[in-house]
């Protein structure tokens, strides 16, 4: 497990560090978030690259680590700019490894309301939703 260098290549993410990611994610290696499911270390640089391409300024922050066995989780704070705009996204990514330390299975957990109520148009109504169905404070609990 290449934990802490990958950590490392993950926060100084570049387009043109994309070219080694073979060095951390196996032939075989999947990768999901909740708009992506790819196979194979060229596809999951095709979503990084998409990232760089569509936002301005993408970085990753990672909070803290927690590795059991060959499965990492690691949590991270998600930073760009998308059209003028300053977003941010809390998440976190569930690595499984290989016998040779590199990443085969990687799947990200995060809320993508958390995006779409920064987006104008959108966030607006992810907002109104959300007001709809947030339990307001002393709400009766049942049985009490």
């Amino acid at each position: 497990m290449k934990i802490e260098m990958l950590v490392d290549w993950y926060q100084n993410l570049s387009a043109s560090s994309l070219i080694g990611i073979g060095e951390f994610y196996h032939e075989s290696a999947s990768f999901q978030d909740p708009f992506n499911h790819v196979q194979g270390p060229a596809q999951i640089a095709a979503v990084f690259q998409h990232m760089f391409d569509t936002t301005k300024n993408p970085a990753f922050t990672v909070e803290q680590i927690q590795i059991d066995g060959d499965v990492a989780w690691i949590s991270w704070i998600f930073s760009c700019a998308l059209r003028g705009r300053k977003i941010s996204i809390e998440g976190v990514s569930q690595l499984k490894f290989s016998k040779d330390g590199r990443v085969v299975r990687h799947r990200d957990y995060w809320d993508a309301a958390d995006l779409y109520q920064q987006l104008p148009l959108l966030g607006t109504m992810v907002r109104m939703l959300k007001r709809r169905f947030t339990v307001p404070t002393g709400y009766p609990v049942p049985g009490k």
